[in-house]
């Protein structure tokens, strides 16, 4: 079976051309909240089973939602289930964000802290944006492992400032 990516790029694709520039933020975090949902292991199985059809797992997916979805991501996750793709959708709605996030010239990132940041401590993202050349989405994701300092990602790239990378570090020089 092909890689789950390879799989998403074309139902992602297509979405992403189906919908507006102003309609792409919303259908975004429609198809956000049904890859959570598709990604529950009893929907899976349920999903999965021979005599279960096409409108059964549809309804379930959609009425599990608090969101009001869309036409369009509506017809995308029909097709989505007819073709049994049902657990591609967390990849689809990942790279359908990553196209949304470069039409607008912005990335997600992920914050690592050993602390509890709060807004106004979060004032590193503009020197950040500076680094990275584009403007940040940061969320912030507590990580006691790091002992201090923070870890941000930023699509592949990684800036580690972090205590225990620092550790690591001098681990290696030590032990060379």
């Amino acid at each position: 079976m092909a890689e789950l990516a390879t799989l998403a790029r074309p139902y992602a694709e297509a979405l992403f051309k189906a919908v507006s520039v102003s309609e792409a933020q919303s259908a975004a975090t429609q198809l956000s909240e049904l890859a959570q949902v598709a990604s529950d292991e009893q929907l899976k199985a349920f999903a999965d089973n021979p005599r279960t059809t096409v409108d059964q797992v549809f309804e379930v997916v959609t009425s599990a939602t608090k969101t009001v979805i869309g036409a369009r991501v509506k017809n995308l996750l029909r097709v989505v289930i007819e073709n049994g793709r049902t657990a591609a959708l967390p990849e689809i709605a990942a790279q359908f964000k990553a196209l949304v996030n470069a039409q607008s010239g912005s990335s997600d990132a992920i914050v690592n802290s050993a602390f509890p940041i709060d807004d106004g401590e979060l004032a590193v993202v503009a020197s950040l944006e500076r680094r990275f050349g584009r403007k940040l989405k940061a969320r912030v994701v507590i990580d006691p492992e790091l002992i201090g300092g923070i870890r941000v990602v930023v699509g592949d790239e990684v800036l580690d400032t972090s205590v225990k990378a620092r550790l690591e570090q001098m681990k290696v020089a030590l032990t060379a």
